[in-house]
């Protein structure tokens, strides 16, 4: 049986993005923010805030703005974790100066992100977020970030966002290409890759491509079946994804 990685490699934190508008997703986020979109019986928050459970993660900051109150008294109904609030109701900051802001609650050593929106998958057999804390490579990496195969995907028909070479380095794909991978909104992050970061309101593709530049970019392909929430359509390919897994 393979060993469990050391508490010292595992990271005991982790923040979800949940601040955005979800304007994909209306009429559904005129009442409703889209972290608290329900598929399968739960909130999509509520999918993420569990596998960082099962990882044993022991604190999780959640950052909020669009119906922000929502949010914020769900998340913190959780006995399982530690929940911080990252504020954000007077300036939405994306998902680099989201993420930056937040990084005194975090500490200093490497942290699981999530998605609020698209980190929902099927598992394969092992947890994809035991795959990450397996690859993650202290020494090589500022970035690991959980890639799926866009042809087994539901509901995702974009182009791809990353090439992935055989020793795990990202690169971007081409401007006009496609690429089998895309980013499926998991990561393990190290603070140092903000280091230099801007203020203010950023994305964090500009961080994505510093590290890229730095050979510090690095992906792991994701097990089980990628579930891409974008559409209010994109509910019910979802739900029924699941049902089969389990028929």
């Amino acid at each position: 049986m393979a060993q469990r990685p050391s508490p010292a490699q595992r990271p005991s934190t982790a923040m979800i993005l949940a601040a955005g508008m979800g304007k994909r997703m209306r009429p559904i986020t005129a009442t409703t923010p889209k972290p608290l979109i329900e598929v399968n019986g739960k909130a999509l928050i509520d999918h993420g805030l569990d596998r960082l459970a099962r990882a044993d993660v022991k604190t999780c900051v959640v950052n909020v703005h669009y119906l922000a109150d929502l949010v914020e008294v769900h998340v913190t109904r959780r006995q399982d974790m530690e929940i911080l609030i990252s504020d954000e109701r007077n300036e939405l900051l994306e998902t680099g100066g989201g993420i930056k802001k937040a990084l005194p609650l975090l500490g200093d050593q490497p942290f699981f992100q999530l998605n609020a929106d698209t980190s929902y998958w099927i598992e394969g057999v092992k947890p994809n977020l035991e795959h990450m804390i397996d690859a993650w490579n202290d020494d090589r990496m500022d970035a690991l970030l959980l890639i799926a195969e866009t042809v087994k995907a539901v509901g995702y028909n974009g182009r791809g966002d990353f090439e992935l070479a055989k020793d795990g380095a990202l690169t971007r794909r081409s401007e006009r290409g496609v690429t089998p991978f895309a980013y499926a909104g998991a990561a393990i992050l190290h603070p140092r890759l903000f280091e230099g970061a801007p203020e203010g309101s950023f994305s964090m593709n500009r961080l994505f491509d510093k590290a890229i530049e730095n050979g510090r970019l690095f992906g792991v392909q994701m097990e089980g079946i990628w579930l891409h929430i974008g559409t209010p359509e994109a509910i019910g390919a979802a739900e029924y994804a699941v049902r089969e897994s389990a028929a």
